[in-house]
């Protein structure tokens, strides 16, 4: 084991064992129907589970038909649901990763724009191609931006019901075969906005200090993790800052790990920013590689808990050097992913782990094993 690269070392919560500590991180493809997955997203995340990742997420999924960010994003809030869901997991089990699905309410992000036709609020175009919008939600009347449609304020028994439905919506994900289930609290979209005071101006037991606003969060949390079987892990993904001094902040974010931990969930996925602006951004600083690796690192060290770091992780000795420094225990490769679907697989190769394919699905790597052997390879002449 001392000899088997960090990245490549198996990762055991709870009742559940990855083969590696490569994580596919949920990616939205606005490709569902009503909410229902389709042959996209089997051939899409499947591939990402021959290509040997340990750990493969399906994309954000609603836990109410208004809580989708667009109107071909997934959803669990209904039982005929379960069985695109269930096709997923099987065949993700039955090539060696564990299926994984990240819950979540888009909030005041909910109806937008499928990000090709403009990533921001619907327009008439969009409307007339048939994404007819409804009123988003938000624990106070602040729209995302300047031309964003005004949210509606929860009530209490609005959130009262919104946690009901994220209870449901976890039970659908367990009879579908997932194995781990994250909470999105990150990038803008509900649980987020409840965080962050620049979201959040509410007076009663949801708003005001920190306390009030980490309690719907830590209110699903409790829910999810008593709901989920003992034995399978939670996760939770976070914006550590939101890259303004008068949001969310990465103190802010190592409490809430903290009392997230005592609730039971395994894992804090560490993003940032959203708030405002695109899920994507850098926070405020630089997007470089690794970026987002230091809230991971300071997470794991002061709230004493298990961290996925994630955002422009893309080489397999930079994801080989976070884990071997204690910076993070898990790895979330996204983009990179979609551009090489076996980066796990070749990972393996570049860090000395997989000299012969045994790692890669016996129906391809007996091939290229002999490939190797007998063929001489094109070299380009120089000029």
């Amino acid at each position: 084991m001392t000899d088997t690269p960090h990245l490549f070392r198996p990762f055991t919560l709870r009742g559940v064992t990855a083969r590696n500590r490569v994580v596919i991180s949920p990616m939205c493809q606005y490709a569902a129907h009503e909410g229902h997955l389709e042959d996209w997203h089997m051939v899409n995340l499947g591939r990402f589970a021959t290509g040997g990742a340990g750990i493969v997420f399906t994309e954000a999924t609603a836990v109410q038909k208004a809580g989708r960010i667009t109107h071909g994003c997934a959803g669990l809030w209904c039982d005929s649901q379960i069985i695109g869901h269930a096709r997923v997991a099987q065949f993700a089990l039955s090539h060696g990763a564990i299926p994984a699905v990240q819950l979540g309410h888009a909030g005041r992000k909910s109806g937008m724009q499928r990000p090709w036709f403009g990533n921001g609020p619907l327009t008439d175009a969009d409307i007339a191609r048939g994404d007819m919008p409804w009123t988003p939600v938000g624990p106070s009347e602040i729209p995302v931006a300047e031309g964003w449609p005004m949210p509606h304020a929860l009530s209490e028994n609005d959130i009262g019901e919104l946690i009901e439905d994220f209870i449901a919506a976890t039970r659908r994900a367990l009879a579908a075969g997932y194995k781990i289930v994250e909470i999105h609290g990150a990038h803008g979209y509900l649980i987020h906005s409840f965080l962050s005071p620049l979201s959040n101006r509410r007076s009663d037991a949801y708003g005001g200090d920190l306390e009030g606003r980490m309690r719907l969060a830590l209110e699903v949390a409790q829910a999810v993790r008593a709901t989920w079987p003992e034995d399978l892990p939670v996760f939770f993904r976070t914006s550590a800052v939101d890259g303004d001094p008068e949001g969310w902040t990465l103190p802010d974010t190592v409490e809430l790990a903290k009392r997230l931990k005592a609730l039971g969930v395994d894992v804090m996925d560490c993003s940032s920013s959203g708030i405002a602006g695109a899920a994507t951004a850098s926070g405020g600083g630089k997007r470089q590689p690794g970026f987002q690796v230091p809230y991971a690192d300071v997470v794991r060290r002061e709230a004493g808990m298990q961290t996925m770091a994630v955002g422009l992780i893309t080489h397999p000795q930079q994801a080989e050097e976070i884990l071997a420094a204690g910076q993070a225990d898990l790895i979330a490769i996204g983009r990179e992913a979609l551009v090489d679907p076996m980066w796990a697989l070749h990972a393996a190769q570049a860090l000395g782990h997989d000299a012969d394919y045994s790692t890669w699905p016996a129906q391809s790597g007996w091939w290229l094993a002999g490939r190797d052997k007998t063929s001489d390879f094109y070299q380009p002449q120089r000029p």
